[in-house]
């Protein structure tokens, strides 16, 4: 494998780079996403059970404690209880845009990545050719022998940046999917909330 790595070129090592870089990213935003999703259902259910028996100072106490996007919108709307609704909604609605930016860091260098790794490996591609076609002109011919490294080379750069790129669009499209989705699930719970600190 590291063989075929090598006979790539030098532009194997920037799609490698490509490669790392998104896959750290889809871990990142998985683990973040799992943390604020599995947080929503038991920040509903205590706070609903606070502001129900009226204490309103601890589900603030509650909420500063909790370190995850919902909390930080429910903060918001727990101290603007007494102020009428549409004020708590437009304050609610700008925490939430900030976490929702938030929830979708890094998505777009994902979906850059995904870009530019088959613009290396074609990059790979011409540069191979140049080979093949600098050691014709050298030689005055050539042999499958001469010209098979440029080909190589411009083959495997070629698999290389679409291997990579193909995945890479694929967690882009899903990790945008579940950010929405997560999105609209802190939309739902907020209105929960402030109809409860409404009332």
């Amino acid at each position: 494998m590291i063989e075929i790595f090598l006979k790539g070129g030098p532009l194997m090592y920037p799609i490698l780079i490509c490669s790392v870089i998104g896959w750290a990213i889809f871990l990142e935003r998985i683990q973040t996403f799992l943390n604020n999703r599995k947080g929503i259902k038991p920040l509903i259910v205590e706070l609903t059970t606070l502001l129900n028996a009226g204490k309103t100072a601890e589900a603030i106490s509650f909420c500063e404690l909790e370190n995850t996007s919902l909390a930080k919108i429910l903060l918001v709307v727990l101290k603007s209880k007494g102020s009428e609704r549409s004020k708590i909604k437009l304050l609610a609605e700008e925490v939430g845009e900030r976490e929702s930016v938030a929830l979708q860091r890094y998505l777009g260098l994902l979906g850059t990545l995904a870009n530019i790794a088959p613009l290396l490996g074609l990059l790979g591609t011409v540069l191979g050719m140049i080979e093949a076609f600098n050691v014709i002109a050298t030689a005055g011919g050539g042999t499958p022998m001469t010209l098979g490294g440029g080909i190589s080379e411009a083959l495997i750069s070629t698999a290389a940046g679409l291997s990579v790129a193909v995945p890479m669009i694929l967690i882009h499209r899903y990790l945008t999917s579940r950010a929405d989705q997560l999105i609209l699930e802190l939309e739902e719970s907020t209105m929960q909330i402030v109809d409860l600190v409404e009332g």
